[in-house]
């Protein structure tokens, strides 16, 4: 888990090939690059072609991702205020000073090696909200902070030895490149570490319970 895991291990076969050398970097990576090859740990490995594999942007803030600033309440800036104060969620879903907005990530959030599982998840999740404030003529939803503390305390408390095994991997996203145990500003990103059919089902219990708990409900004149 200290980097991201695979569905299968079919590939590791290719490792034990003649023409596969792998290098270890410590975690540091490539030192660099140079007009023949690839410096790792002071040697030169001569190479034909460089193939980037960088994959997704991951890690980075939501501004980066979206290519603009989410402004809540005040015009307080979502990416702003969690680099400044860290995460704060009810779920990693909905947050305190921005309301009526629905998020899908796995800051705070569900955390599954079958992502789009977890994302039809979040939809059903998302449009139960959406249908039920149009539904009872509910014009804005927000978490109240007390609710967002709450959830940050279940977190950390599934979290349990996974603090100092996080801090123990080699420095990547998924541990804030070697941070995230010692600054709680970065702790706070955490995504849900129990089991991941656990966090769907808490979502599926508190959309049973039908009341909104944790929510600050404004309905409007009709509906009052």
């Amino acid at each position: 888990m200290c980097k991201r895991p695979c569905f299968h291990d079919a590939y590791l076969a290719a490792f034990n090939r003649p023409n596969v050398k792998l290098l270890d970097p410590a975690g540091k990576g490539a030192e660099r690059i140079t007009e023949s090859g690839i410096v790792v740990a002071g040697v030169e490995y001569p190479v034909d072609c460089i193939v980037y594999a960088s994959g997704f942007e991951v890690g980075t803030t939501l501004k980066s991702r979206l290519g603009f600033e989410i402004h809540g309440r005040g015009g307080l800036g979502l990416a702003e205020t969690w680099m400044e104060q860290g995460a704060s969620t009810l779920h990693g879903i909905t947050a305190s000073r921005f309301p009526n907005m629905v998020l899908f990530n796995m800051t705070q959030g569900g955390f599954a090696i079958n992502f789009v599982h977890m994302l039809w998840e979040l939809a059903e999740h998302g449009a139960w909200l959406i249908s039920r404030c149009l539904e009872e003529g509910i014009e804005q939803i927000e978490p109240s902070p007390e609710a967002e503390e709450a959830w940050f305390q279940r977190l950390l408390g599934n979290l349990g030895s996974q603090a100092m095994f996080l801090a123990e991997c080699t420095p990547s996203y998924l541990n804030g490149e070697g941070t995230r145990s010692a600054d709680l500003k970065v702790l706070r990103g955490i995504p849900y570490f129990g089991r991941t059919m656990e966090y769907i089902q808490f979502l599926r219990d508190w959309r049973m319970a039908g009341d909104f708990p944790g929510m600050q409900v404004k309905r409007g004149p009709k509906s009052a």
